[in-house]
């Protein structure tokens, strides 16, 4: 390496450093108090469930980045078994009880 590639990396460390303060310390710096609108506390009661659902969905449908093209997939049968789990009596414990009970022996024994 040379002296310019250290003293660039240097310089981005201290760079990623100085926004992440100034990120995190923003709401700080501000004299007066600041306050969401009631249109943004009303979207952030539905952040988790989007994003839960951005990251559980393409797990279920999709293989190696492609839609799965077969009924024959254990994720598909636990996913409808937890969610009918869910929808009947509540509860994420429960669900993921029932998804894994599905799961489990479909993959396992079937080879799905």
């Amino acid at each position: 390496m040379s002296g310019t590639t250290d003293l660039w990396t240097l310089a981005v460390i201290v760079g990623l450093a100085g926004v992440t303060v100034f990120t995190r310390c923003f709401f700080f710096i501000l004299d007066r108090p600041w306050g969401l609108p009631d249109w943004a506390h009303r979207a952030l009661h539905y952040a988790p469930v989007a994003a839960l659902a951005a990251v559980v969905l393409p797990e279920v449908v999709m293989t190696d980045g492609h839609v799965i093209s077969t009924w024959q997939d254990a994720r598909l049968y636990a996913a409808l078994a937890g969610a009918a789990w869910y929808f009947w009596r509540g509860g994420v414990l429960g669900t993921m009880l029932v998804g894994m009970a599905v799961y489990l022996p479909l993959h396992l024994g079937l080879g799905w």
